[in-house]
């Protein structure tokens, strides 16, 4: 899986859309695939026109390290879960709540070019995600 930097490095690099485009269906052919037995609607995000799952895993204490699965059955969705889990997975629980994946989508030029049904779906995984994690937080 590649790294946050390495993304923005490589959509820098990147000047047509439809370029980036392809990046991001092969960022998510990297994603691993979620097993069946996790794809279930305790998993499922709400929001996304297309199946999107999402599953976190929390190392516990009073600020847990927080790792997440995604996965979806749309090629550019899966893109998408794979560059919001480069953001968020193996960070801190306080880190997550006060990061807002869409403006790293923004500052690398995705929002814009994303669908409104797209563009609300990965609103959707960002809200779960931070939500999450202000619970982990707080609990």
């Amino acid at each position: 899986m590649a790294s946050l930097e390495q993304i923005i490095d490589d959509f820098a690099f990147l000047d047509e859309w439809e370029d980036r485009y392809r990046y991001v269906i092969e960022l998510g052919k990297e994603l691993p695939d979620l097993p069946d037995e996790k794809k279930t609607s305790e998993n499922k995000v709400q929001g996304c026109a297309s199946q999107v799952w999402l599953v976190s895993h929390i190392d516990g204490g009073a600020d847990p390290v927080m790792t997440f699965e995604g996965d979806s059955d749309a090629h550019i969705v899966r893109g998408l879960v794979a560059i919001v889990l480069a953001v968020y997975s193996g960070k801190r629980a306080s880190e997550i709540a006060a990061t807002d994946a869409i403006e790293i989508f923004d500052r690398i030029g995705l929002v814009e070019h994303l669908s409104s049904q797209r563009a609300n779906g990965l609103r959707s995984m960002v809200k779960r995600i931070r939500q999450e994690a202000r619970m982990k937080q707080a609990a």
